[in-house]
């Protein structure tokens, strides 16, 4: 969730010869993995559904927090998560269905978000963990490694899920760790009903102050709608198309009568619970 990226989508892949090259620019990037190639296995997210259920929880505000505190005082749990990731890591995600490749690329983004996280706990905002001396956020930094490529955060989320899947609702399905992130989902990302749980997912955070507010005619939005307004149709009046189509009622008659953005805004505040 790199802020102030506005690089424009890609249509669905680069197209399966673009995917499947055998040249070593493209072998070793990330462009391998956003052709349309599928397969018909699934992946098995059991382990990062125990951990979510013992270190994440919905708080009263609406926002699911995490025990990094707890979870980084936890062997067992700290070295679960890396087991988990590195089962993921050592999978083919082309032998994937095709939701299941969004399953498992947020999944895997979610969990080694988490990781880093832990890995400097304590912090204050995940933008404090840097990816360089000159970098803020560890965004660009090497994550993991899959089929041979090394793989930072922005490169899944930005040349994988954005680029592959040309769908506004990647942005539902990552968390950055924040406040003003789309909450992390208590249960990880399943190829099931994945579009379904997209959807929930996005009535959630656009019917959330920190998504969407009101005051009088005047809008203010997440800057996720901003940094990405490409993705939600590019204009004012098109993201807040989007915004009408998730909201629940009150709110989407009240759109109803607005036209453009008047503000965004953003809290990079950690997403741990009380007493972190």
């Amino acid at each position: 969730m790199t802020p102030f990226n506005r690089r424009g989508l890609i249509t669905a892949g680069v197209g399966l010869m673009a995917g499947l090259s055998t040249t070593p620019a493209l072998a070793q990037s990330p462009s391998r993995f956003t052709g349309r190639q599928a397969g018909r296995a699934t992946a098995d997210h059991a382990a990062f559904d125990a951990l979510l259920a013992r270190r994440a929880r919905n708080s009263r505000d609406g926002v699911v927090r995490v025990d990094y505190a707890g979870w980084r005082g936890s062997a067992a749990d700290r070295t679960a998560l890396t087991r988990y990731i590195d089962a993921l890591s050592a999978l083919d995600p082309l032998s994937l269905t095709r939701p299941e490749q969004f399953a498992y690329w947020a999944n895997l983004y979610n969990a080694a978000t988490i990781r880093v996280v832990l890995d400097a706990w304590p912090v204050r905002s995940i933008r404090d963990i840097r990816s360089s001396l000159l970098v803020a956020g560890p965004w660009k930094k090497t994550v993991v490694r899959v089929g041979g490529v090394d793989l930072s955060l922005d490169d899944i989320e930005h040349e994988i899920l954005r680029k592959g899947w040309s769908d506004a609702r990647v942005h539902y399905a990552v968390n950055c760790a924040s406040f003003s992130c789309p909450n992390l989902p208590l249960r990880a990302w399943r190829g099931a009903a994945l579009g379904p749980a997209l959807d929930a997912a996005a009535r959630a955070y656009v019917n959330h102050p920190r998504g969407v507010t009101l005051d009088g005619s005047s809008l203010t939005v997440s800057s996720i709608y901003k940094w990405y307004a490409v993705d939600f149709g590019g204009t004012d009046a098109r993201v807040i198309a989007h915004l009408s189509r998730h909201a629940a009622a009150p709110l989407a008659a009240r759109l109803g009568s607005i036209d453009r953005i008047a503000a965004d805004t953003y809290n990079w505040a950690i997403n741990a619970t009380t007493g972190n």
